[in-house]
């Protein structure tokens, strides 16, 4: 029996070695609840010692690891789980809900966060002369996958660079590209590769998605926006919401209250103010659609919730 826990122990070593000697950083730079965002560019370390209800936060286009505890984050209709065996990708700005779901003061959850650009990808894929992907069906642009050991391997690296920052400018821009390429030769390449693709329809949708995004605050006609990105109405709707989960009104209603409600707690701004600020016109419809999101009016919530946040 103990030759067999020895080959196992033997077997996973070097996935166990890496995740603690990551934890370590995390444990040692950031605090609960509150990001830190480290001297490499796009990486940010996240802890929490107790779970954490959910609550509404805003993805980037990033790749986050959970090296001890889990998270589960809710797009649309549909939710997802990472831990220390799975990576969570996310391909473009999503308003999502998130939990965590396993911290304590003894075992925190350590996680990280790496933010990618869609250009980057692009280049890396005339680089590396990867093709296009065959056209098919815009995909939701939130996954899960198994973490490899090549990819953790390269996050190791690039968090040891804190240890030598005079290292990072020259070796974190070749690392952040190991990690790239590994991701588009990996499970999530073809989902990458068709937003990263110019002229497919996962590209014309992540182009409105990064639009509305920018510019949540002002009117949207879908039409017009349908048609910036060469889409007939019906089109653009249908795969809006597969990459979404979310129709276009939707989606600007979800940035819009989430980023009122980080207003109010940050900023200590009245419901009012913040309406007006994110483009609702009228005040008594912000508060029915705050209170119908998140199960309170904003003064109560926002009292409740307090300076508790909750990051990728």
């Amino acid at each position: 029996m103990q030759k067999q826990l020895d080959k196992i122990e033997s077997k996973n070593s070097y996935s166990i070695g890496q995740l603690e000697k990551i934890g370590d950083h995390i444990a040692r730079l950031a605090t609960h609840g509150e990001p830190f965002m480290t001297a490499v560019p796009g990486l940010s370390f996240h802890r929490y010692d107790e779970p954490v209800q959910a609550n509404s936060a805003t993805y980037e286009p990033s790749l986050c690891l959970a090296v001890q505890g889990s998270k589960r984050v809710q797009v649309g209709d549909k939710s997802f789980t990472y831990d220390a065996s799975h990576f969570l990708i996310t391909s473009v700005h999503l308003p999502t809900f998130v939990e965590v779901l396993k911290a304590n003061p003894e075992k925190p959850y350590l996680g990280l966060v790496l933010r990618f650009d869609q250009r980057e990808l692009s280049q890396l894929m005339v680089d590396s002369n990867l093709p296009a992907p065959r056209v098919q069906k815009s995909s939701l642009g939130m996954s899960t996958s198994q973490l490899t050991p090549e990819l953790l391997s390269a996050f190791q690296r690039l968090v040891d660079l804190l240890d030598q920052p005079d290292d990072i400018p020259i070796l974190a821009p070749i690392i952040n590209k190991e990690i790239l390429y590994r991701l588009l030769i990996g499970d999530q390449g073809t989902r990458l590769r068709q937003i990263a693709s110019m002229g497919s329809q996962s590209h014309q949708i992540a182009r409105a998605i990064d639009w509305l995004k920018g510019n949540f605050f002002q009117s949207l006609r879908v039409e017009d926006l349908a048609s910036e990105v060469n889409m007939s109405v019906s089109t653009f709707h249908q795969h809006f919401r597969l990459m979404t989960g979310l129709s276009p009104l939707q989606y600007q209603k979800q940035i819009r209250l989430h980023e009122a409600r980080m207003m109010m707690l940050n900023e200590q701004v009245d419901a009012a103010t913040a309406a007006f600020k994110v483009g609702y016109e009228s005040p008594s419809q912000f508060s029915r659609e705050y209170k119908r999101m998140y199960g309170a009016p904003p003064l109560r919530d926002v009292k409740e919730l307090g300076q508790v946040g909750l990051s990728n």
